[in-house]
């Protein structure tokens, strides 16, 4: 099938996206201009550079705390409701902030407070508001779709900055942060006005909360794609958090400047991601996701040395500007990675692992730069940072991205037969499926190559204790056994087939002369049932 290309501005054509988009823009004007503030705010009431570094990492904690439940909460209920509730909370959160700031009764304690829930509210945003771009977009415009989420968050890291700085240093401290309280209404509105996703309402019951985070979790580690992806944002980010961790005390103490400059740095960094995701369709037709990758490490390596010799603001503006096209070029890359490596059943439980890690990344690395420039300096703390980027770099490398090639599409190549299911409650288990093969003995070796990958999904998918065993004195004959915890989790197995999975049954078929499925169900709860699956 030939595959189709759309320009970087066409899912923009898409009204339900025009107005999600327009509308989260003005949402993050306004969490940008609340972090400026923020950051700000913490030099005026401790210049400590750890509590400068708390307020970084009180905003991605959340996200490595709760992005996972929350990943899991999106992919069981309706993210519209979600993300209107959640809205609405950090609207009040928001709104405290602003009117303590006013009052000027605001501490250390209560600002790390407050920027933990709206954090938090962000853990829970993150995972759904991914989650819905292709349920919104064509299948050929996703990629686009995603350079324009990241392009508008950039956007808008060029104007809250700026915007906040000029707002602290000529009316007050507490006006940016009453505006990101207002910006909240702006997507609580979008997301109401929007109908909400298609649900297809299927036969099985929901899984619970817990159960689809256990299954989030063995997705991704059964799925190479994700790991790699995985293993690819956890060697960036914990580097690159270092001079988003710094900028207060670069402006503050190595130029002797102002809200107004630091102001000036956040924009400039906004510039160059939005230059960067100007050029991300360009670059993608040239360079690997891998390539990509390596120019946002260097890149970022070199704004931290610039950072660390800041002697001027001219040099110290132009770091900002690569610091953006680095970050943009390898966080839209990382992410697009991370969507093409989620079938539509875990896309939210994925994002919010991929979160988990990026959130994380950032926490740690914040808080562990912060007590190097505590206990050294600052230089010695953006130094380390740039050594460190290029060494896990070298580590890393072997370690591919590329893999736009998969379908993850579903595929209804499995099929269960009725008889006997009409009397089994969808909770009974544990479950043990036994599958018997009768292989071309020539083929032999093939079968079993193809049957460790058929392991692979079968635990990606629900199974585990899986093995496979030959029958005495007959090398050609095989079974196959794996443990589920219940019929439904069986049942949402066949429903979790991908086409991928298809070709490697069609190739199995392709060298079995024989097959037969059989199901056992607890001693304990049932009777023994057999089900054959064709």
């Amino acid at each position: 099938m030939a595959e189709q290309h759309s320009s970087a501005w066409s899912p923009l054509r898409n009204r339900v996206f025009f107005m999600l988009w327009i509308a989260t823009l003005f949402s993050n004007i306004g969490t940008w201009m609340n972090d400026v503030g923020a950051g700000w705010l913490m030099t005026n009431l401790s210049p400590d550079p750890v509590m400068i570094a708390a307020i970084q990492a009180m905003t991605t904690l959340p996200v490595f705390l709760l992005a996972l439940p929350a990943g899991a909460i999106a992919d069981i209920f309706d993210k519209r409701k979600l993300l209107i509730l959640v809205n609405i909370m950090m609207l009040c959160a928001a709104s405290l902030l602003a009117i303590i700031v006013y009052f000027n009764v605001v501490s250390i304690g209560w600002l790390l407070f407050i920027t933990f829930i709206l954090g938090s509210g962000a853990a829970f945003l993150g995972p759904a508001w991914q989650a819905i771009v292709p349920a919104i977009v064509e299948p050929h415009e996703l990629k686009s779709g995603i350079a324009l989420n990241s392009m508008g968050i950039n956007i808008s890291r060029a104007i809250g900055p700026a915007l906040a700085g000029i707002l602290i240093s000529q009316v007050g401290l507490y006006l940016p942060f009453l505006l990101n309280a207002l910006s909240f209404i702006a997507i609580i509105a979008a997301v109401w006005w929007w109908k909400g996703e298609e649900k297809t309402n299927g036969s099985l019951p929901a899984e619970s909360v817990v159960a689809a985070m256990v299954s989030g979790l063995r997705y991704a580690r059964y799925s190479p794609e994700l790991m790699r992806t995985i293993i690819k944002a956890a060697s960036f980010f914990v580097f690159a958090s270092a001079y988003w961790a710094m900028l207060p005390l670069v402006v503050r103490l190595s130029l002797q400047g102002d809200a107004t400059l630091y102001g000036v740095l956040t924009t400039s960094i906004g510039i160059g991601a939005v230059c960067g995701a100007f050029s991300l369709p360009a670059l993608r037709k040239r360079l690997s996701a891998g390539a990509l990758i390596t120019s946002g490490t260097f890149g970022t390596a070199a704004v931290l040395l610039i950072f660390a010799g800041a002697a001027s603001q001219y040099a110290a503006i132009f770091a900002s500007i690569v610091a953006g096209f680095s970050w943009i070029i390898t966080l839209s890359t990382l992410m697009i990675s991370a969507q093409t490596a989620l079938p539509d059943w875990v896309r939210a439980r994925g994002l919010a692992l991929y979160l988990t890690v990026f959130s994380g990344s950032m926490a740690f690395g914040s808080l562990v730069w912060g007590q190097i420039a505590s206990h050294t300096s600052v230089t010695t703390a953006l130094l380390s940072a740039a050594i460190g980027i290029v060494v896990v770099w070298l580590c890393v490398l072997k370690v591919k991205i590329d893999h736009d090639n998969i379908n993850l599409q579903h595929s209804d190549h499995f099929s269960l037969a009725e008889d006997g299911l009409n009397d089994i409650t969808g909770h009974t288990g544990p479950m043990l499926v036994s599958v018997y093969y009768h292989v071309d003995a020539e083929k032999n070796g093939q079968f079993i190559s193809l049957m460790k990958k058929l392991k692979n999904i079968r635990l990606r998918d629900g199974g585990y204790a899986w093995g496979l065993f030959v029958v005495p004195e007959k090398s050609n004959e095989f079974i196959e056994t794996f443990m589920v915890s219940s019929l439904a989790e069986h049942l949402r197995q066949h429903d979790r087939a991908t086409v991928d999975d298809r070709q490697i049954q069609q190739q199995l078929d392709d060298i079995i002369l024989d097959k037969k499925a059989t199901h056992y169900f607890s001693a304990s709860v049932a009777e023994s049932f057999v089900i054959q699956e064709e």
